[in-house]
């Protein structure tokens, strides 16, 4: 599973609703991205999150922008006249994360908007496996564009990596958050949907999924003897989440009902 890697040549504007800066930026390949920087508050945690949600999203049958891995040269923002950008900028040189710009794109309204059961439950699934804190009614990251749901935004999710404390605990660990779920009252079909998302997230594919880590960001104060076992952690929770998916499934109806 490769993502191509764009080179920023432009930075545009900041997308100042974003808790961790990120910015609409132009790359080599002519195509405006909105850049995930690694040197935002979460640091790589936050895109490493980004980049597994996407992708499982993705697989699942989801929309979602094309993810591209973004190149933050050294010298990118010198002339960049406000410091807080700049700083912003020189502590994200490497690697960073961009999402295709969705031009014309507008907010998912869910007062105008309606989502069929099936999508519905499908995205309550998804972000119940993830713990995924950031879809409700005051910030769907989600878009309408062209007439069609796009997800957005999967930086809040797997919180618990931010320390790793008793991660284990979370295999089964029911989602409450649940509740504030900008979709969970069209998610009807919770049991319906997860014997076809557990085919298709199968263990080969979350392996391959994780594999797109890159290795820089895996590095730091992981509770880990070296980057294969951080990389393993991921692996490993993915899979058994899933498999004890009637958790998160179970406070999702109830807090539906």
């Amino acid at each position: 599973m490769n993502l191509r890697t764009v080179q920023v040549v432009r930075y545009i504007t900041p997308l100042r609703e974003g808790g961790s800066m990120p910015a609409i930026v132009e790359a080599d390949d002519g195509f405006k991205y909105a850049l995930k920087f690694r040197g935002a508050g979460q640091g790589p945690r936050a895109l490493i999150a980004e980049l597994i949600g996407g992708l499982i999203a993705k697989a699942l049958g989801l929309k979602v922008p094309e993810l591209v891995f973004a190149q933050l040269d050294e010298a990118f923002g010198r002339t960049e006249p406000d410091e807080e950008i700049q700083d912003l900028l020189r502590a994200s040189e490497g690697l960073n994360l961009a999402l295709h710009y969705l031009s014309g794109a507008i907010t998912y309204d869910p007062a105008v908007d309606k989502v069929d059961e099936h999508t519905a439950s499908i995205i309550v699934w998804l972000d119940a496996l993830l713990m995924n804190v950031d879809r409700t009614a005051r910030n769907t990251n989600m878009l309408i564009w062209h007439k069609e749901l796009w997800l957005i935004d999967y930086g809040a999710s797997l919180y618990f990596h931010h320390s790793w404390h008793q991660w284990q605990e979370q295999y089964t660990k029911p989602f409450v958050q649940i509740k504030d779920h900008v979709l969970l009252r069209y998610a009807t079909q919770l049991e319906q949907v997860d014997s076809e998302l557990k085919e298709k997230l199968d263990p080969q594919l979350i392996t391959d999924i994780v594999a797109t880590i890159p290795e820089v960001w895996l590095q730091g104060d992981a509770p880990f003897e070296n980057t294969t076992a951080h990389r393993d952690a991921y692996v490993q929770f993915l899979n058994n989440r899933i498999a004890h998916s009637y958790h998160f499934i179970e406070e999702a109806n109830h807090a539906r009902t």
